[in-house]
């Protein structure tokens, strides 16, 4: 059980063109299903983001921790382009569905508000 006051650190991997957004700071907000794993991920927490099968990594802040009960609700209340500034609505809904099929979106939502911290090998 960690300490409330103790910030915790997630290593998650992205695909690289939405890691290439994130260590820009251009993408402030990720998407992911509300999975066990996460379910303390809290406002203050850090996240080191990878891409698999590499040595990039970027370090964000975790500000706010929203959960949602679909993705179109999610786009909806943080805004399309905080979540993918280069795709539309329609396309980033297509996207993150490929990657998340309806039992994995079924678990609910969670948009994490970032900020960037640090960059390694971008």
């Amino acid at each position: 059980m960690s300490d409330s006051t103790t910030a915790d650190v997630y290593e998650l991997h992205l695909y690289p063109n939405y890691f290439g957004l994130v260590a820009a700071g251009e993408k402030t907000i990720e998407v992911r299903v509300k999975y066990p794993h996460l379910a303390n991920l809290a406002k203050g927490d850090t996240i080191r983001f990878g891409v698999k099968g590499t040595d990039r990594t970027c370090d964000v802040s975790v500000l706010r921790v929203t959960e949602y009960s679909n993705f179109e609700a999610l786009l909806d209340g943080e805004g399309s382009a905080n979540v993918n500034p280069t795709a539309s609505r329609e396309q980033q809904l297509a996207n993150i569905r490929a990657i998340y099929p309806p039992e994995k979106e079924a678990l609910g939502v969670l948009a994490i508000k970032i900020e960037l911290l640090s960059t390694g090998l971008v």
